[in-house]
């Protein structure tokens, strides 16, 4: 795929399956969905060289988890962050070609240095692809960054991502 940029319509409709064909990777639904746009994409960008990613959410105090987590105390769980840095990885093995669902495998490490509050304006995804693995196996191997309004607050080192064409005994 050669587009670098994508919407919201292009995000829902990656969602609702038209992005990839049948049986390919889909971003997840609202309100697990936690982009609301992918700023740049490409195969040859970031740190490692191997691909790059920068997507944004626009925070707005209506987003659904500010009324459950927690009580009194609204914050964005960290565990959404983690996941949309995930999902966007799983988004670049699709985009660039990978066949198959994806599932995220693991990551070697993670730090929170600060939170998400309903008073915050964007958070900024940033994804570093380390290796890029096009086999039987369809993975990558990433890095990403978390910011808040300009500010990083949380990291992650190799998170991994698969796509698989037959998830059934996974």
């Amino acid at each position: 795929m050669t587009q670098s940029s994508f919407n919201r319509d292009d995000l829902l409709a990656c969602a609702d399956g038209k992005m990839f064909g049948p049986g390919n990777s889909q971003l997840p639904a609202p309100n697990m969905l936690m982009m609301d746009r992918i700023v740049t994409i490409n195969d040859e960008g970031g740190e490692y060289g191997k691909g790059y990613i920068h997507a944004e959410l626009d925070i707005s105090r209506d987003l659904w988890f500010f009324d459950c987590h927690f009580k009194g105390d609204p914050v964005m769980p960290g565990c959404l962050g983690l996941d949309a840095m995930w999902q966007l990885t799983g988004f670049f093995l699709a985009w660039s070609g990978g066949p198959g669902r994806g599932r995220a495998l693991g990551v070697g490490e993670v730090k929170f240095t600060g939170q998400i509050l309903p008073t915050a304006k964007k958070v900024s995804y940033f994804i570093d692809m380390k290796r890029v693995i096009k086999r039987k196996l369809f993975m990558g191997v990433a890095d990403g960054r978390v910011e808040v309004d300009g500010k990083t607050i949380y990291t992650a080192k190799d998170l991994k991502v698969g796509l698989f064409t037959d998830t059934s005994n996974f």
